[in-house]
């Protein structure tokens, strides 16, 4: 089973407000809290340039779209090993489980053109 474009959107934008509550729902440390608001922005931004259905400015290809949380995913496995040595285990576990998640939402995701 592959996810939508459509569904694939939604959960974006559930992932923004996720990274928003984040830093006061697990107590992420400083430097981290800063990263994850940080990362809400870039995901939020991505997601509305997008060209697919829940897109609103639509100048970013989906498969674009993919290839960006693809890398993100990875890179955010790496980063986790930085923000952990600096903050302790909460910060790298919250990071490796957040890279996992957009790896995972990235691998069942359908990329092709979406039907807007």
């Amino acid at each position: 089973m592959k996810l939508s474009s459509k569904l694939h959107g939604i959960i974006d934008y559930v992932v923004v407000i996720f990274l928003l509550a984040s830093p006061s729902l697990f107590g992420l440390p400083e430097f981290t809290t800063c990263c994850t608001y940080i990362l809400a922005g870039i995901h939020f931004t991505l997601t509305i340039l997008t060209d697919f259905e829940l897109g609103l400015i639509k100048v970013i290809p989906f498969k674009v779209h993919g290839m960006v949380e693809l890398i993100v995913s990875l890179a955010l496995i790496g980063f986790a090993f930085y923000v952990g040595g600096r903050e302790g285990d909460l910060a790298r576990n919250f990071y490796i489980g957040f890279g996992i998640a957009v790896f995972l939402t990235w691998l069942i995701s359908e990329y092709k053109k979406p039907e807007n």
